[in-house]
């Protein structure tokens, strides 16, 4: 599985090694209690509706990039602090990525998973 970008007829890969939390407790934990994740990681949580989707860094020792999207399309884009970040936005799908993954993508864009 992997996490791309589209945007002006180009396409990018943000990530190839794809985490999903689809359980209620993976959700709930995310990335916490890790000291850090690849270059070429995302953690993906995907959901059966939209509603407002919110991301602390609490026990998060690393900087992230959040990026909210409803049917693939990019709602908001975060910078997310280590420890004390905060984010939230409507989304169906919430993508979280090492700082700087993001750094191309806008509001607007399509961001989605590939199998």
């Amino acid at each position: 599985m992997r996490v791309v970008h589209e945007s002006d007829g180009r396409s990018e890969t943000l990530a190839n090694d794809v985490e999903t939390a689809d359980s209620f407790l993976s959700q709930a934990k995310g990335l916490m209690f890790r000291r850090s994740i690849p270059d070429d990681y995302a953690l993906a949580f995907r959901f059966d509706d939209v509603d407002a989707r919110d991301v602390h860094m609490v026990f998060v020792p690393f900087p992230l990039d959040g990026v909210w999207a409803v049917d693939g399309e990019v709602q908001r884009v975060k910078r997310l602090s280590a420890w004390t970040g905060l984010g939230k936005a409507e989304a169906d799908t919430l993508f979280e990525l090492p700082a700087g993954s993001a750094s191309d993508v806008s509001v607007g864009d399509t961001v989605r998973l590939v199998e």
